[in-house]
């Protein structure tokens, strides 16, 4: 069974009901903005608590990854010592000198190095973000963003090897 509401009448008893009704809106809204900021302190407290319990857990987890990346460098250098003390030692069996021997392990390291501090220098001048830099500089003139672009690409290297990267 439907229920059928009359609209409030035009004489005083239903002037008393429609102020009642705004006041029992207005006191709910009151309400409902009491308790959301009697609330807030809480839901605040426990998303600080919750951020703080994880960057305690990030960091103790940071602690355990250097440790363990020392770990393996540790082993890692062990095992390229190892490497080159027997490739020395095959050699000085085939025959070759000593001095020799070792002489090569030390120019293929060098090379190595050598190698690898080529490509840090390479790498180090896109630390510095140059076509962001660019961007955003206020200079005497402006640059379009093709010029912008022509900038990056010739920073960028032709062709780079994924696995180099």
């Amino acid at each position: 069974m439907a229920e059928t509401t009359s609209p409030p009448q035009a004489s005083a008893g239903g002037l008393q009901g429609t102020r009642a009704t705004g006041r029992r809106s207005a006191e709910s809204l009151i309400d409902l903005v009491s308790g959301v900021l009697h609330d807030l302190p809480g839901l605040i407290g426990d998303r600080v608590e919750l951020f703080s319990l994880e960057l305690r857990r990030a960091g103790i987890t940071l602690v355990k990854v250097l440790a363990t990346t020392v770990v393996a460098a540790i082993l890692g250098v062990t095992a390229w010592l190892a490497m080159w003390g027997i490739l020395v030692g095959l050699l000085m069996s085939a025959g070759w000198h000593w001095a020799l021997a070792n002489g090569l392990a030390v120019l293929i390291n060098l090379g190595a190095a050598a190698w690898a501090v080529q490509r840090v220098r390479s790498l180090i001048r896109h630390l510095s973000l140059p076509a962001t830099r660019q961007h955003l500089t206020w200079g005497a003139g402006s640059t379009s963003r093709a010029e912008a672009q022509r900038a990056s690409d010739e920073q960028r290297p032709v062709r780079e090897h994924p696995a180099a990267a």
